[in-house]
């Protein structure tokens, strides 16, 4: 099997975004057969291992990701072929990426290595190294990774398209390789979030206040993390947060954990989320890793009651027409980014008013699933963003029907396939160009290969 245009230039995105240091460990983690070097390749002045491409093979083998056809090394090391041209280019471009960056990328990567692996210390052991020293065993290959990606973004970056571009590749599209587009709908809410009492709220201060009494006092935090957090994403890791900087964190959040000292625990601290203590586990420049226990306040019966008594009786009001949809989200939506707009939501992955189910939470699909279109729900609890209870009423503005995509509907879409396809063609003309220019040598067992940009061969 041989990789298209589209899914080779896929592939050269995947491999610049995650990096060498992904195929570097996760070889090392699950293979353990042993690599015989030699050059197989030079491009510019960057050389190609066999153990680059064996280290590949073995992963794409163990994540049952080789093709059923064709010779996966060969495809590998036009991959590998192709990240070095754009390196070479970058260098003699004197393109550069900011220190600050790197390290950035570095923690990233880490931390999903070690998430993997299990723990910190179980990578230190298999790599008989600190984590300082393996960071900075990866810090050159993965700036290489960052110069490549910004090399191949300079070479696409002008790529525009106008209307009759668009206009041309849906016509020129057969029929059968346009996208299917789902039902779709247009959703407008209107969401109240239920108070919670004083008592609920001291509660779980108190609640937090004898666990941070019983750290202090010599017990694991991480340990209560994982039996008390009532943070899903982090409580299984011990309440672990990885490496974040200030603007990934909550800003009430970030003041706190960003003054604290190595293993010191912190005063609670309130946000959006709910209530915190947080230890410091290490700092790095302007970024840190923390762990944390989270603890909610309770709802009480009758906030929730409220709540839903309120809603009901809007929904009723806008049903005999005594009040608009548009009006009742003004008076009583309290979701600040809807209420001015009539309650209508706005899809974050796409940019426009229209959803299908898989775009919106579980509890909320499986209200949408059931109505028409200009229909009000009944009030119904589902969870917010933070995690948070909340009730909602919604009304169904418009339901756009299961469609191949077209130029009336799905304009943007079309744009981004036609503009996709032509970053495409503007990236292999660039290669065609390069191979032309750059001193590029590949070694007698590789020259058989049916490489899918021909250059490579001189």
């Amino acid at each position: 099997m041989r990789f298209t245009k589209t899914e080779s230039m896929r592939k050269i995105s995947g491999l610049l975004v995650f990096g060498l240091l992904a195929v570097t460990i996760q070889t090392s983690l699950f293979a353990q057969e042993k690599i015989i070097d030699q050059i197989v390749a030079i491009v510019g002045e960057s050389i190609i291992l066999e153990s680059d491409i064996e280290s590949q093979y073995l992963q794409m083998k163990a994540q049952g990701m080789l093709p059923p056809a064709g010779d996966p090394k060969c495809q590998i090391l036009e991959d590998i072929m192709l990240q070095k041209l754009l390196l070479h280019q970058a260098k003699v471009d004197s393109l550069v990426v900011d220190e600050g960056q790197v390290d950035r990328e570095l923690d990233g990567r880490l931390e999903y290595f070690i998430r993997q692996i299990g723990s910190r210390e179980k990578l230190e052991q298999y790599f008989h190294k600190s984590y300082l020293e393996i960071k900075e065993d990866f810090r050159d290959p993965v700036r290489e990774q960052l110069l490549t990606q910004q090399m191949q973004s300079q070479i696409i970056s002008d790529v525009k398209m106008t209307p009759g571009e668009v206009r041309a590749f849906y016509r020129k599209t057969p029929r059968d390789s346009l996208p299917d587009i789902p039902v779709r709908y247009e959703i407008q809410e209107i969401k109240i979030n239920p108070p919670y009492s004083e008592e609920a709220r001291l509660a779980a201060r108190q609640k937090l206040l004898e666990l941070r009494k019983r750290i202090v006092e010599g017990e694991n935090f991480a340990t209560l993390a994982i039996l008390y957090s009532e943070d899903p994403g982090s409580a299984s890791h011990g309440g672990d947060l990885g490496f974040q900087g200030k603007a990934e964190l909550d800003k009430d959040f970030a003041k706190a954990a960003f003054s604290l000292k190595k293993n010191q625990v912190s005063p609670i601290v309130e946000t959006k989320f709910g209530y915190h203590i947080i230890q410091m586990i290490e700092r790095q420049g302007d970024r840190i890793r923390v762990r944390h226990i989270l603890v909610k306040p309770k709802l009480s019966p009758d906030a929730v009651t409220r709540a839903n008594d309120l809603l009901d009786s809007v929904a009723h009001k806008i049903r005999v027409d005594s009040l608009t949809f548009k009006g009742a989200a003004w008076l009583y939506s309290e979701d600040e980014n809807t209420k001015t707009t009539g309650g209508l939501l706005i899809n974050p992955q796409t940019g426009d008013t229209r959803f299908d189910l898989s775009q919106v939470d579980q509890t909320t699909a499986s209200v949408i699933s059931k109505m028409k279109e200009g229909e009000v729900s009944d009030p119904f609890q589902t969870m917010d963003q933070a995690g948070n209870i909340v009730f909602k009423i919604i009304k169904i503005k418009k339901i756009i029907p299961a469609h191949k995509a077209n130029l009336d509907l799905d304009y943007d879409l079309l744009q981004n396939m036609a503009k996709s396809g032509k970053q495409q063609q503007v990236f292999t003309d660039w290669v065609k160009d390069k191979q032309k220019t750059t001193y590029i040598r590949i070694d007698d067992a590789y020259k058989g290969c049916d490489f899918t940009n021909k250059g490579w061969i001189k």
